[in-house]
């Protein structure tokens, strides 16, 4: 399970599908793309892996669920890097 570091508020904008985000926490700022803020904003809404991540994403992604979770998985492992999320030990 994934989620958004604790304290880490997503002070983000948004132009032409490509995303600047302010790390709060690191007081870095990172490029990203539109999907990768989907992810950090479902992942607001509580923690979630990247099969449940892809179930409520899919239709904003033009692939299938499979792909798509792989893609999240990806996703997260480089969100997980910038310290924008992170795994939850079971």
């Amino acid at each position: 399970m994934w989620r958004v570091v604790p304290g880490q508020s997503l002070a983000f904008r948004e132009w032409d599908g490509e995303v600047v985000l302010y790390n709060d926490l690191s007081g870095n700022t990172h490029l990203l793309d539109g999907g990768a803020i989907d992810v950090l904003q479902a992942l607001r809404m509580g923690p979630a892996d990247a099969a449940t991540l892809a179930a409520g994403l899919a239709e904003g992604f033009d692939t299938d669920a499979d792909e798509l979770s792989v893609m999240i998985e990806d996703m997260l492992a480089g969100l997980a890097t910038l310290d924008l999320v992170e795994l939850i030990p079971c």
